[in-house]
């Protein structure tokens, strides 16, 4: 795919955008993604997910273990390698397995960050009736939007009637 910004180097940036319920996504390349960074920000966002992570970490990790094996400066995975200090350098585990060899470590700093261990999912509560409800309207604003462009204003009307319709309908049972 090719960045929708200049049209000559590959996408590797992905970006979504949500104003005001609107949602618009683009494919970049990492200049462009750059450029509009800086126009839209002023400056450019240095936050390095990993870095910030193996910080939260580190402070954890330097507190004194109960279990030795633990405290150990080169407690390794036994699948990967990967030493604790290596681990809290660059922020990211080596395998799925330095999850569970981590864990005693790691629990705390997730119940911290995400108040439990357990994943709940991207919206709790959201059945998925009103889910699939909001997907519908999504794709014909969208296609509204692709008949606007087109001049196709019957099109348009239809799929504008067919939003409104959805809108008014009401909310399922648990959403």
């Amino acid at each position: 795919m090719m960045c929708e910004h200049c049209g000559q180097r590959l996408a590797n940036v992905f970006m979504t955008e949500i104003i005001n319920d609107h949602k618009r996504s683009l494919s970049l390349c990492e200049q462009c993604a750059r450029e509009i960074q800086l126009e839209s920000y002023g400056f450019m966002p240095q936050l390095n997910l990993p870095v910030f992570f193996a910080s939260l970490l580190g402070n954890e990790f330097n507190v004194p273990s109960s279990d030795p094996s633990l405290a150990d400066e080169e407690n390794k995975c036994k699948n990967c390698g990967l030493t604790e200090k290596q681990f809290l350098k660059n922020g990211l585990l080596g395998c799925g397995e330095c999850y569970n060899h981590f864990y005693a470590r790691l629990e705390p700093v997730l119940r911290r960050v995400h108040g439990t261990t357990q994943h709940k999912g991207k919206i709790p509560g959201i059945n998925n009736d009103h889910l699939k409800k909001i997907k519908n309207i999504e794709e014909l604003k969208i296609k509204l939007q692709e008949a606007v462009r087109k001049e196709d204003f019957e099109q348009a009307t239809q799929l504008r009637d067919n939003i409104k319709e959805l809108e008014r309908q009401p909310e399922p049972e648990g959403g």
